[in-house]
């Protein structure tokens, strides 16, 4: 069963009458550095997690229109034109109704008055009448524990609490009358131009919360938001689009506990109807370091701080192996078990709906490379290492020195046999690079003998095992002939120049094999799974940055500003793009959003350099 086709102009009616999902691109997202929610261009919150990024979910309509829980506010105008904004430099999102005789606005938050506080979570709706005479309806119907538990409310005129047996309960707090209805809460009204309806929803053990608070708590997210993004140092072309990615990372980040989540959502899919459902509310190693370095990129040093502290945490319980799992739960503890479930029919019929993640067991080196490249950074532009951190990567980088030959999963986490890949090569050469280099900085104590042969070992074994000589290009695997995006890569950690014969070599392949339309697929070949998944966004921005860095700055830039035009109306995207160019994929992904700002970043320079040489009298 598919998304339904999008349309702006939907009564409120029909829209609840539709039993499939909500397009994965009719969403904004709002949150608190704890969780987040998505809110749909219908004016539904239709997934939330409560209270935390990996908890159960509270409303998981977009799993399930059915039974998965939504909470609904919307204005009954007919033939409205329905659009979604941010307030500048924000994640407050407004959704605006306009009609011929009247409109209307809804304005959606999660309370941040400070990244460090630990305040319980407060969701913010207020919905104003603009124009004319609006009619609107309120239903919210939260389902607990993914779906799994049902609660009838407590109503109190205009407060109703959920108090579910296992999960943490939540109170809606209104300035109108509130009724009862089995598990669900119902609220209706008029408004003229200026009046509004008010709800907020917060924990029960938080005490009453007065609505008129709710000015308060919006005045104060704006400027907490637009204080955070005027931090930036960003100054160049596509502003809008890379301080947006940087506010969508952001919001992926725990105020709690420094780590970062790979993305909001769990269960979306990577090919519609299909089994690639995974769930992504985890930090991987991977994932995390690339935001620091996108972020540190941008002038933001405190993610940067925050990420090593936790990180630091991590290694310094990995013993004296220096082994780290490739993900943790968001404090830091370990990933749950992957189960699929039954409770939820799944997106478009995407099934199973798995939460928790398989991959957390398996083995791969690349994340050491990631993490160093993270690391060696934020001593470069920020503090400088502690003695016990320093203790703790000379533990990590004895490890990549004792297993870089193995064979590993690999950075797509493939499902089958491990094998050699070059990604996972190339990184451990990136983990050995940046421990010496920051060694020979900060002239910290190491064995600088024994790293510099193996980092020649590594050099060397790539240039021997993952040249196709046939194929005239650099392939995924040792001796195979496959392509891999991740390829894409080697000039970016500089382990190759970016204009080297054999790279451009590569990059020309894979520009042939891999690339389509603008977007770029991470592989073709069989990966042990059903089906095919989409295009991989994150691909298609590294790409545009290798171009660039090859001196194409043309055809770097066509495909750049290609790829931005995939993104929602929002700015936002989801980590695989389908044959249509529509998102696929859990949402927002930090990946995307990353690998947007570091090619903004450098082809806006790239382009400059060029002007200047071009004007230069």
């Amino acid at each position: 069963m598919d998304p339904r086709t999008k349309s702006d102009r939907l009564s409120p009616q029909s829209r609840r009458e539709v039993t499939v999902p909500r397009p994965i691109s009719d969403h904004g997202v709002i949150g608190d550095l704890a969780t987040m929610a998505l809110i749909a261009k219908d004016g539904a919150i239709d997934f939330m997690c409560w209270p935390n990024f990996d908890s159960p979910t509270i409303f998981a309509g977009l799993l399930d229109p059915e039974r998965g829980g939504v909470f609904e506010l919307c204005p009954e105008i007919e033939d409205a034109r329905v659009t979604q904004q941010y307030l500048p430099d924000t994640n407050v999102l407004l959704t605006r109704w306009m009609g011929k005789d009247a409109s209307a606005e809804l304005t959606d938050f999660m309370a941040v008055r400070d990244s460090d506080s630990d305040s319980p979570t407060t969701v913010g709706r207020r919905l104003r009448a603009t124009r004319g005479e609006v009619l609107f309806t309120m239903h919210c119907a939260p389902r607990f524990d993914y779906a799994r538990e049902s609660v009838a409310p407590d109503v109190d005129e205009t407060v109703a609490l959920w108090r579910p047996s296992q999960a943490q309960g939540f109170r809606l707090s209104a300035n109108l009358a509130l009724t009862a209805d089995a598990t669900a809460v119902r609220a209706s009204g008029r408004l003229v131009a200026g009046e509004t309806a008010d709800f907020i929803l917060s924990s029960i053990d938080d005490g009453q919360i007065a609505i008129p608070e709710i000015d308060d708590f919006e005045n104060a997210t704006i400027a907490f938001w637009q204080d955070w993004a005027a931090k930036s140092t960003y100054r160049g072309r596509w502003r809008e689009m890379v301080i947006r990615s940087a506010l969508s990372l952001k919001l992926m980040t725990s105020r709690r506990h420094g780590s970062i989540v790979a993305a909001g959502t769990f269960g979306l899919p990577e090919a519609p109807g299909g089994t690639r459902n995974w769930d992504y509310r985890a930090t991987w190693i991977r994932d995390a370091s690339f935001t620091v370095y996108a972020l540190m990129r941008l002038g933001y040093r405190q993610e940067a701080e925050a990420f090593n502290s936790w990180i630091g945490k991590r290694a310094m319980k990995c013993g004296a192996g220096g082994k780290l799992d490739i993900m943790y739960a968001v404090d830091g503890s370990q990933v749950p078990d992957e189960i699929s479930l039954d409770s939820l029919s799944g997106y478009g019929g995407s099934r199973p709906v798995r939460i928790g993640n398989g991959a957390a067991e398996q083995f791969q080196l690349d994340i050491y490379g990631e993490l160093m490249d993270a690391i060696y950074l934020s001593n470069k532009y920020g503090h400088a290492i502690s003695h016990d951190g320093w203790n703790g990567v000379r533990e990590v980088i004895d490890y990549v020195c004792q297993h870089w030959r193995d064979a590993d999963a690999g950075i797509w986490e493939m499902r089958r046999e491990p094998q050699h890949f070059l990604h996972s090569r190339l990184m451990c050469w990136v983990a050995v690079d940046r421990a010496i280099r920051l060694a020979s900085k900060r002239s910290l104590a190491a064995p600088f003998s024994k790293w510099i042969d193996v980092r020649n070992d590594i050099y060397e074994d790539i240039w021997a095992n993952f040249w196709n000589e046939e194929k005239g290009h650099f392939v995924q695997t040792r001796g195979g002939d496959s392509l891999d995006a991740s390829l894409l890569l080697m000039p970016l950690v500089r382990f190759v120049s970016a204009t080297d014969p054999r790279w451009l070599a590569t990059l020309d392949a894979i520009g042939k094999t891999l690339a389509d339309d603008g977007v770029v697929y991470r592989y073709k070949n069989a990966d042990g799974l059903r089906g095919r998944e989409g295009a991989f966004s994150a691909c298609s921005f590294w790409y545009a940055e290798c171009l660039a860095r090859a001196g194409d700055l043309k055809k770097a830039r066509r495909v750049f500003e290609s790829v931005l035009n995939y993104a929602n109306d929002l700015g936002l995207y989801a980590e695989e793009f389908d044959v249509r160019g529509d998102l696929l994929g859990n949402f927002p992904q930090a990946f995307t959003h990353l690998a947007l700002i570091s090619a903004a970043y450098y082809l806006d320079r790239e382009l400059d350099r060029r002007n200047d040489q071009e004007w230069r009298p």
